[in-house]
């Protein structure tokens, strides 16, 4: 998987988000007046509006120099083209944390306790089904779990725990354990990850999350988490799941230290792998869902980005992953507003109800809604809300 070659990138490239400029007066014609991208931007936009491929050197150019504006209008004729009717989905489901020990320590992560700590846990066995228990009740379809990179737990547990849910819940979908997850438990197993793979789809795993993405450029991957997998382990993960038909979804979480260089090295690293794994015919992604870094309670710190960062990078995504189907909103990092917003910058999915979220509220973002709040605002963006499920089957 390539990255974009930009070497000189931490020292010419400008900050994220810089203080707002002066602004200059402008007498109310020239503010009526039509405004164009450049010929270069409107070729790019152009190009991808009619299904051509955008290349990386084309997307960064879109992420510095194309107007907000005429990126969502882009996205927006792109998500028009590949889900011509007017119906924007969303699911019912929890992300379930079933511990929050780990040992990777990543700098930009809230949630996490080491060893030892107090707050420390591991939900047992009746607790993890009661949760499953209040999430059929109230009309969902599966759940997303993931957890911390626990030092003690051998992939007979995972096994167990996947076959206690079939057992007792025969019709859930369990969308699990994201790909430094299983790197994790390939290296405390001492087995091959394809045999891991098979063993965890033998017990009940149906789907994998995107989880543990972050930016795919290994220079970023060292300053914010060093003890975590680099890029070519996640992309081993998915590319092996995709070969033994589990669907995947992939992310992307910016807004720290990396560079918009970094943002489209990551897209181009998931669009080739979708590449390969269409080619190979057994399962691919299925989505793709970015959101913003969350400051607060961790070691990073540091500053937020935009808003409209957030719907520049949405757009621009939906553009560059020619391959990929759905583009997901993230309204938990960015609220439920921004996300409504968002259905105007490709994206035709609003995620998850969230009836459980504790990972990025840990750091800052409170973010929860009910089936009719999600439906409401669909609506109000001018869409048909539905239902789906995991893998974006429509639900009655």
């Amino acid at each position: 998987m390539s990255e974009i070659q930009d070497p000189g990138r931490h020292q010419e490239e400008p900050p994220l988000q810089e203080p707002g400029a002066p602004w200059e007066k402008v007498d109310d014609a020239a503010l009526r007046s039509p405004r164009r991208s450049s010929a270069r931007i409107e070729a790019i936009l152009e190009r991808a509006v009619s299904g051509g491929r955008v290349g990386p050197e084309q997307a960064l150019a879109l992420f510095r120099e194309a107007p907000l504006l005429d990126l969502g209008i882009a996205a927006d004729l792109v998500r028009r083209r590949l889900h011509p009717d007017p119906i924007v989905t969303y699911i019912v489901d929890r992300n379930i944390n079933y511990t929050n020990v780990c040992v990777v320590r990543c700098s930009f992560c809230a949630f996490y306790r080491d060893p030892g700590h107090p707050e420390g846990y591991l939900h047992s066995r009746e607790s993890l089904f009661a949760k499953i228990e209040e999430t059929l009740a109230l009309g969902g379809t599966g759940i997303l779990m993931q957890g911390g990179h626990h030092p003690d737990l051998p992939l007979e547990w995972y096994e167990d725990l996947l076959r206690s849910f079939r057992r007792r819940f025969p019709r859930l979908h369990i969308h699990a354990f994201s790909p430094p997850e299983i790197q994790h438990v390939v290296k405390v197993s001492k087995r091959p990850l394809a045999e891991v793979l098979r063993r965890l789809k033998a017990a009940g795993l149906h789907s994998i999350p995107g989880g543990g993405g972050e930016i795919l450029v290994d220079a970023v991957r060292q300053a914010i988490s060093p003890l975590k997998t680099m890029s070519r382990d996640w992309l081993a993960v998915m590319e092996e799941a995709h070969r033994q038909g589990l669907p995947t979804t992939a992310t992307m979480m910016f807004g720290h230290v990396e560079t918009y260089a970094d943002r489209v090295a990551h897209l181009a690293a998931v669009r080739n792998l979708q590449d390969t794994s269409l080619a190979g015919g057994a399962a691919a992604f299925t989505a793709f869902i970015s959101w913003t870094y969350k400051a607060e309670n961790t070691a990073l710190g540091g500053r937020e980005v935009s808003s409209a960062d957030y719907l520049r990078t949405q757009a621009i995504s939906r553009l560059f992953l020619d391959n990929i189907p759905n583009i997901q909103s993230s309204w938990v990092t960015q609220g439920k507003e921004i996300g409504q917003i968002a259905l105007k910058f490709g994206a035709n999915d609003m995620g998850s109800t969230m009836i459980e979220e504790n990972v990025v509220r840990a750091a800052g973002a409170y973010g929860c809604t009910t089936r009719s709040e999600i439906e409401r605002l669909i609506r109000e963006a001018g869409y048909q809300p539905r239902q789906r499920d995991t893998l974006y089957n429509l639900v009655s």
